[in-house]
């Protein structure tokens, strides 16, 4: 700290304590609030907001837990078209408002959904693709073993 030395370092300590303890530094004191449930803990279910009352009293409020919102069983992604709800709030939703209208309506993504029925379509291909060598296969070796001997029909 430089210190001049005609003031010594007692005026500089109080300088620095004059800075430290300034009027506009401090903070006002908050009235203190209690909580208005049985829950007595800073938990994550018992989170509060402060609020100002009509009368001016500060109050706490109780802050619900946002939701996370439903996802995609598949990817992972969040579901569009359905509301961010807790569980509790769902059961008292409408079947149509908890779902979309559309195959695995509340349960995919529509892209998901999409990779399905590709999915499904391509692997009954591939069976009608097998069937069909399997066919001309058959008729293969028996154009071969026609003449040798006859098949047994």
């Amino acid at each position: 700290f430089g210190s001049s030395p005609r003031l010594g370092v007692s005026a500089t300590w109080s300088s620095i304590a004059e800075a430290l303890f300034d009027k506009s530094l401090l903070v006002s004191m908050v009235a203190r609030l209690t909580y208005r449930r049985q829950c007595r803990y800073n938990t994550k279910s018992n989170k509060q907001r402060i609020l100002k009352t009509p009368g001016g009293k500060l109050t706490y409020q109780a802050v619900a837990k946002t939701s996370k919102g439903p996802k995609c069983g598949d990817c992972g992604k969040a579901l569009i078209g359905l509301p961010r709800l807790r569980p509790k709030e769902y059961r008292r939703l409408k079947n149509r408002e908890k779902r979309v209208s559309r195959a695995y309506g509340g349960s995919r993504c529509a892209g998901c959904v999409r990779s399905r029925i590709v999915r499904a379509f391509l692997i009954e291909e591939q069976k009608c693709v097998k069937q069909v060598l399997a066919e001309k296969l058959s008729q293969a070796k028996a154009e071969q073993s026609g003449g040798k001997k006859k098949g047994k029909k």
